[in-house]
């Protein structure tokens, strides 16, 4: 394993403690409800605020970061979100709630685009799927694992538990703060900028289209849970079954970033997205093991084509990494993010869930000629270019 690599992991560990905080809002809800007296308005809101604070905030961290070299320690950031989200529980006022909300997200957002950016600059092209992919299972193991951490932490004291979950923030933070220099002596090798303007058309295409999948990624995580009870499974097992999920994709994610490398990252996307909608109406469609085992396979195909994606962006945009990261992985997912109402209206509409969530594959099948029409270059096509010369 090279430095670069261990740089990588090293990131990676840091990313899988900051997304640890991230879903820990949504796993509370039902006891800020029950004890706080909040209405289902008001407990939404505090979610909302989270999403959009990190969604919008990422891009102009991203600008700032390549623009002007503007980079927050990652242990800092780290720091931030432990701190802000653990003390939620100690708090009675809600306009302290949305406020300590509001400064854990803009953690979130300053640790994605200059960690992401270091990466990219750690990376070769011919390895990129595969080194960014070690990035990214790092926020998708946190993802997968901080419900379960919340739930432990609640039911072991209470609301006021939630503190406990301060502790790997400021450890990690420990950590990085002693083997991570100051952002400005970061010692990594410069990317090769080009010349020419970031082609801002297929940027926006590939961001439209990463918040469509977004849309079906949170989507799923959101209501699978219940529709996995309304099938007599247990709350706690359901969750477990979606934490497994998770942990499929990120299964999915490295064997992903290495298939990209090989046969191209356009042509794995595509062929990802298009094979992860059979398993999902299979899911739907039936019942028992076959239909879990589909819910696996789903996952696992799906979170696939996410480190990929966030590859080619950086390919596309070599001089404005920390920009492309912050769209990438903040505004297209708080775009997406806000899909999932759209998949609980129409489960509202139809009074079924089963028909809300066939809004998944619809959502995947939307963004399937929008990947197509970015304009990144097919490497079979060039490959048989090659040949034939």
């Amino acid at each position: 394993m090279t430095a670069d690599t261990k740089s990588v992991w090293g990131l990676s560990a840091a990313h899988l403690v900051t997304d640890l905080y991230s879903p820990v809002l949504p796993a509370i809800l039902p006891l800020l409800i029950a004890e706080q007296g909040y209405s289902f308005f008001l407990a939404g809101l505090i979610v909302t605020v989270y999403n959009l604070t990190s969604s919008f905030v990422q891009p102009l961290v991203g600008w700032l970061f390549d623009t002007k070299g503007f980079a927050v320690h990652i242990s800092t950031s780290v720091l931030i979100s432990a701190i802000f989200i653990s003390v939620i529980g100690l708090l009675d006022n809600y306009s302290l709630v949305l406020a300590s909300v509001a400064v854990a997200a803009l953690g979130h957002a300053f640790f994605h685009p200059s960690a992401l950016g270091t990466v990219s600059r750690l990376t070769q092209d011919a390895s990129r799927g595969r080194i960014t992919s070690y990035f990214v299972i790092g926020g998708n193991l946190g993802y997968a694992i901080g419900p379960i951490c919340a739930g432990v932490a609640v039911g072991l004291m209470g609301l006021p538990g939630l503190v406990i979950l301060v502790i790997p923030g400021i450890a990690m933070a420990a950590v990085l703060r002693r083997i991570l220099p100051a952002p400005e002596r970061l010692k990594v090798p410069a990317a090769p900028v080009r010349k020419e303007r970031p082609a801002y058309r297929a940027i926006a295409l590939l961001v439209v289209a990463s918040g469509l999948r977004a849309w079906a990624i949170f989507g799923s995580v959101a209501y699978l849970p219940t529709m996995l009870t309304l099938r007599g499974i247990d709350l706690v097992t359901a969750n477990v079954l979606v934490s497994a999920m998770l942990i499929a994709g990120v299964v999915g994610q490295l064997v992903g970033g290495v298939l990209s490398d090989r046969y191209g990252r356009k042509e794995f996307t595509i062929v990802g997205l298009v094979t992860a909608i059979p398993p999902f109406i299979i899911f739907l469609a039936t019942g028992g093991i076959l239909s879990l085992v589909a819910l696996m396979v789903f996952g696992f195909i799906l979170w696939s084509t996410f480190a990929v994606t966030v590859a080619m962006a950086h390919e596309m945009a070599p001089g404005n990494v920390g920009l492309v990261s912050g769209l990438m992985l903040g505004l297209a997912v708080g775009v997406g993010g806000m899909g999932v109402a759209a998949t609980g209206w129409v489960a509202d509409l139809t009074a079924s869930l089963p028909l809300g969530l066939m809004t998944i594959p619809l959502a995947i099948a939307l963004a399937i000629p929008l990947f197509l029409a970015v304009p990144y270059p097919w490497k079979s096509l060039v490959r048989s270019r090659v040949s034939r010369g």
